[in-house]
């Protein structure tokens, strides 16, 4: 989409790790999303729910990707297995492609712990 509408792609996650899959402090990470949310045209990448208020409060158009759970479980264990030993292009560096089990209960649990209050900020 960035190529086609030719806007900047901000991809969150790569925002918001540090090498070695260290978290970004939660007072840097509201102004890393206040400041990024400034300029003057963007498409912004993430799920990142405590942000999703002030991201909304600026964006234009929103678009929510609503996949089944299964097909997202299995584009993780590809991106896992694509990346395996090695960064994604859209992660911080030193962030190497990883896949446990806690990821794997947030994806399946995700339509009923997350989905609901996003889907309400939306309306």
């Amino acid at each position: 989409m960035g190529t086609i509408l030719s806007l900047e792609v901000i991809h969150l996650d790569a925002w918001y790790w540090n090498p070695g899959w260290v978290e970004t402090p939660k007072a840097e990470w509201q102004r890393i999303i206040q400041d990024l949310t400034l300029r003057e045209s963007w498409i912004m990448d993430g799920n990142y729910s405590g942000t999703l208020d002030v991201r909304l409060s600026v964006a234009d158009t929103v678009i929510f990707l609503d996949f089944p759970r299964l097909l997202c479980l299995s584009r993780v264990i590809k991106r896992r297995l694509m990346y395996a030993g090695q960064s994604r292009p859209d992660m911080a560096s030193d962030c190497p492609e990883r896949l446990n089990w806690e990821f794997l209960k947030y994806i399946w649990s995700y339509l009923i712990t997350r989905c609901p209050e996003i889907l309400e900020k939306l309306s």
